[in-house]
């Protein structure tokens, strides 16, 4: 297990390292001036001239990506003195040093936009990853021990409906519902307090958690109906357990390693960003700082949140990985 988990932290570093290379490259590449877009539209071209040099960005591209990768995680063992700007925008760890800049457009280091945005959007991940197991499983369950009836054929007919339908689509019509119409809940916003937090995060988890319990459901559902012809459940039955136990204990137990597979994936890649459900309920997280970054031309506010994706996406891989040797024996065995 330690030389599994070894190996996959290697291929874990290597592959931040590639995304984030690729993702410095294309950022760079972009024919708008982000210097022109810091100055204003009205800027003089000397006042253009002097921001680009300040920023490094009229240096060759192999510079600006040697001087971004030396400064991304470095070594500082003196204190950080008041005012210092070359470490300005550090985030310390002991020794090691992240630095990812500051924003162009903010004018603030980006860790702190991002240390800022990540717990809500971690927030909006848990709730809406909460709904699309709660939902899926219990209704993909339901669906195969029912199998051919009118339950479900109702179900399959939802989750392809739920499929279809694009995320802003559920998200608008659940705030006409729940919002405008019963006023249940807000319609959209963060709040203040932990309470108004925990309202408002209702209506884009389940915009979210809508869109993937359809798939859950057809995903359990499938691997249930095969799982419940096997050989081990038909002697389970022979031997008289009831059909609960014969559903829950040994079916749904061997439906959970795809099932692990698929929770992992989407929580990482929700922990990333929700970029449309984030900013259809104006959600201040890390989907809404990177479309926001990407209109606004803010090459570090980009990388930021294009290295913290990468790295949620991963960690979750490894994770997923980690849990297959809890589920399943065979795994620990190799």
């Amino acid at each position: 297990m330690l030389r599994r988990l070894a190996t996959r932290i290697v291929w874990a570093v290597f592959t931040i390292w590639a995304v984030v290379s690729l993702a410095f490259v294309i950022n760079n590449a972009l024919p708008e001036d982000p210097a022109r877009a810091i100055a204003g539209p009205q800027a003089r071209p000397a006042d253009v001239a002097r921001i680009r040099t300040q920023l490094g960005l009229d240096q060759p591209l192999s510079a600006q990506y040697v001087r971004f990768m030396s400064r991304l995680v470095h070594v500082h063992t003196e204190p950080i003195a008041k005012g210092d700007e070359a470490h300005a925008s550090c985030e310390p760890v002991g020794p090691l040093h992240f630095d990812l800049g500051m924003s162009y457009q903010k004018r603030k280091p980006v860790i702190a936009l991002i240390q800022e945005r990540l717990p809500r959007t971690v927030l909006l991940a848990f709730a809406a990853t909460l709904v699309q197991v709660l939902v899926g499983v219990v209704a993909g369950v339901v669906a195969a021990w029912r199998r051919n009836s009118a339950i479900d054929y109702g179900t399959v007919s939802m989750t392809l409906l739920g499929i279809s339908a694009p995320t802003f689509l559920i998200g608008i019509g659940l705030q006409y519902l729940l919002a405008y119409r019963l006023r249940l809940l807000p319609l959209d916003g963060f709040g203040r307090t932990w309470t108004e937090h925990l309202a408002c995060v209702v209506l884009p988890a389940l915009t979210l958690g809508i869109f993937g319990a359809a798939y859950y459901t057809r995903l359990v559902r499938d691997e249930m109906i095969g799982l419940l012809k096997q050989d081990y459940v038909r002697t389970a039955r022979a031997k008289g357990a009831g059909d609960g136990r014969v559903v829950l204990r040994h079916a749904l137990r061997n439906a959970l390693m795809p099932l692990v597979t698929v929770i992992g994936l989407d929580f990482g890649a929700l922990v990333g960003g929700a970029i449309v459900t984030e900013k259809l309920f104006r959600w201040p997280g890390l989907g809404q700082l990177s479309i926001d970054a990407v209109f606004d031309r803010d090459g570090p506010v980009i990388m930021g949140t294009v290295i913290v994706a990468s790295a949620s996406i991963i960690v979750a891989n490894i994770l997923v990985d980690l849990s297959y040797a809890l589920l399943d024996p065979r795994v620990r065995a190799k």
